[in-house]
This record gives C-alpha cells, structure tokens and sequence, in this order.
C-alpha cells in the first residue's frame, strides 16, 4: 500500500492549492476526488483571478498572495494568461465618491482613475455613457478556467508527483488511514476541501460555520465584430456589491441608488464582470441566489437582466450566446473558514465567490499550520 505525508480530499482550487503547498514543501501528497476530472465551481467561473475589491483585511491580503503564486507558475505550467488587469466602468454620480475613496486606502495602491479615451484603450467597446468615471487596477490576471485547472493538475503531477485518485469517494478520514470506495490509503495528515458539499466529511463541524449554497447564472457572449479586450471589465454594480468598495461609508449613496434604479438585479445579486477568451468571445456573468439546495434550472428572466447591464456598458451591436450555464459554491457570513477536527486533519473552505483569486494564499497558510512556518 503507497503512504503518503498529505491527503487532500477535493481537486477543485482550494485542494489544488493546498496540494501545490504542501508539494513544493517536499512532501508526499495525494488528491483524491470522487469525480473523474475537476467538474465543480472551479471550471465553471471566470478564471479571473480578482484582488481589487476584495474585502479589507484577510481577503485581500490572500488575494494579493494567491495573485503572485498565479503569476509564477502560469508559465512553468503553460496556463496562457489571456487578460491583465481590470477596468471599473461607473455611470452613476454616486460611484465617484467610492472610486476616490477607495483609491485612498491601502487598497488602491497601483490603480488609477481615468477617462472614457484612456480606458476604452483596454476597452474598445466602452459606451462613453457607461464611463463617466472608470476606476483601472493593474493587479488582475485572467485565465481560462475550463483548461487552467486541468493544466494545473498535470503541472502538478509532472513537476511535484502529486499522485490523482479520481473517480474515488472518501468515506472516512481518520489519518493515518483514509477510507475510500477505492480501499484504504495511509497519509500522516490530511485537508478536506470539500467546496459546497456540506454532508459527506464532517458534517456537524462544517455546520456550526452557517453555510449554504449559491447558485450563479453565466454566459458566453460572441461579438458580432472581432474586438480586444486587454482587461476585464466591471460596472458600478460591482462597487455595491465587491466588499473592497462596498464597505467604505462612501457607498451607502451608491448603494441606495442601485436599489432603487436597478432594483431587480439587486434582487438577483447580479454584477458585471466580462472577460475575453482566447477565440474572441465574452464569459459574461453574474447573479447570485441562495439556498440548501438551489434548483439546476437556469431563468431566462435572470440572463436577460445581465446582459442588460452588459449592453449598459458594452456597445456589441448584433452580439449572440452562444453557452449558458449554472453554477454553485459555498455561501455563508464569513468569506471563508479552515477548521480543525484534530491535530492532522483541516477543513479548507471558501465560502465565497473567490477562490480561484485567494485559494493560493489560503493553501500557505493550511499547510504552515499543519507543519509549521518555514523561514
């Protein structure tokens, strides 16, 4: 039988993470997944790895982490980074306030306010009316996250041997003995990343933290006429909704503005983000709606109120979709908790809608913690 120093149960992004840490460590480890390949929230986000307006604090402070680990290993690991940086179109009067305040906390440091001319430089098909004010961070990078994260496990298979069991349920985790519908694997200590299944590993630990699940609505937009976009892009709803800004006392203007102009898509949780894939087209999205269970079923009603707020800000005359899809994540008041049912096992979960922009950071940690920092 193989032994191992780690087992992470989970190959989304937040097992993937821990793994890369704990491998460049010189440890011995192992994902084991139930799935046949990464299939979760993962692969079907933005791949847009987002550190401007994250929340003060632990938040950003990971994501600026997670954000050099991603610079450093995209090329070792032959993820094309598609995108650079992020452009924050505003309409509304009340948006200027928050863009100048948060360009005065520790936070804006690098970005810059600008005006339509300079940004629709990144962004051709800016509306002028969209962007009275834009708000421009350098920090952002973009990836495709359908092949980042299977790019990532081979990189980490090839360059670290980390060993995948896929299609492989773990039933039991009692280190040094893993429990698997595959038989038992033996590993010193392990992490349960288990995204947002809250019942299969530790269930009455996971439910003290409050967590439920969300479900996203996104799509994939085609331009009629090819175009370039060398940044994301964000509108004033991100600002009433990204804790980075939403926090500051600045936005309660905003805030009530948006309730009461774009009352529906608040009601949606929907903000725009946009970013650009290698063939050309839009990954548009998104909307947030909470439950234990969400439903599978996708509303028309949803779609339209975001692309509404893309066509706001984009002017994409004789634009199509061309996919539609769901996806779910972890929810609960805290953006994320490691928990510690003994002193060899963790429970790593982002409860949050940026993993693929913190997990990397989150993983130092976890493993810091399990073997001690190094120096």
């Amino acid at each position: 039988m193989a032994t191992y120093d780690l087992a992470v149960i989970g190959a989304g992004i937040v097992g993937l993470a821990h793994a890369l840490a704990a491998a460049r460590r010189g440890k011995k480890v192992v994902v084991i997944d139930r799935d046949a390949q990464a299939n979760g929230a993962s692969v079907r986000n933005f791949g847009f790895v987002t550190v401007t307006g994250q929340g003060a604090g632990d938040c950003w402070t990971k994501a600026r982490r997670a954000r050099e680990i991603w610079a450093g290993l995209v090329g070792d690991a032959g993820i094309a980074v598609l995108q650079r940086g992020m452009i924050l179109a505003a309409r509304l009067e009340e948006s200027e306030a928050v863009i100048d305040a948060f360009l005065r906390t520790e936070m804006g440091e690098g970005c810059l306010r600008m005006g339509h001319e300079e940004a629709s430089g990144f962004v051709p098909a800016l509306r002028p009316s969209a962007s009275r004010w834009v708000l421009h961070s350098p920090h952002e990078v973009r990836v495709e996250s359908r092949t980042a994260i299977p790019l990532l496990t081979r990189y980490l298979a090839e360059r670290h041997g980390v060993e995948f069991r896929w299609g492989t349920t773990v039933t039991a985790v009692e280190p040094p003995h893993i429990t698997t519908s595959h038989g038992l694997i033996e590993a010193e200590a392990a992490v349960v990343c288990p995204g947002d299944d809250f019942t299969a590993l530790f269930p009455e630990r996971i439910s003290a933290y409050g967590a439920t699940r969300c479900k996203l609505q996104m799509l994939r937009v085609q331009p009629a006429t090819p175009l370039d976009f060398k940044t994301a892009v964000m509108s004033d709803l991100g600002l009433g909704r990204y804790l980075g800004y939403s926090d500051l006392p600045e936005a309660e203007r905003l805030k009530a503005r948006l309730d009461s102009d774009l009352a529906a898509e608040r009601e949606n949780g929907i903000h725009l983000i946009v970013t650009q894939s290698a063939d050309g087209s839009l990954v548009v999205g998104d909307s947030h709606h909470y439950a234990a269970t969400p439903d599978p079923f996708a509303s028309e009603a949803v779609d339209d109120l975001i692309l509404g707020e893309l066509d706001r800000v984009l002017d994409l005359p004789g634009r199509s979709v061309r996919e539609r899809w769901v996806g779910t994540y972890a929810s609960a008041k805290n953006w994320r908790f490691t928990d510690k049912p003994s002193d060899s096992v963790r429970i790593a979960v982002v409860t949050s809608g940026c993993g693929a922009s913190t997990a990397f950071g989150i993983g130092e940690e976890t493993i810091d913690d399990l073997y001690g920092r190094t120096a």
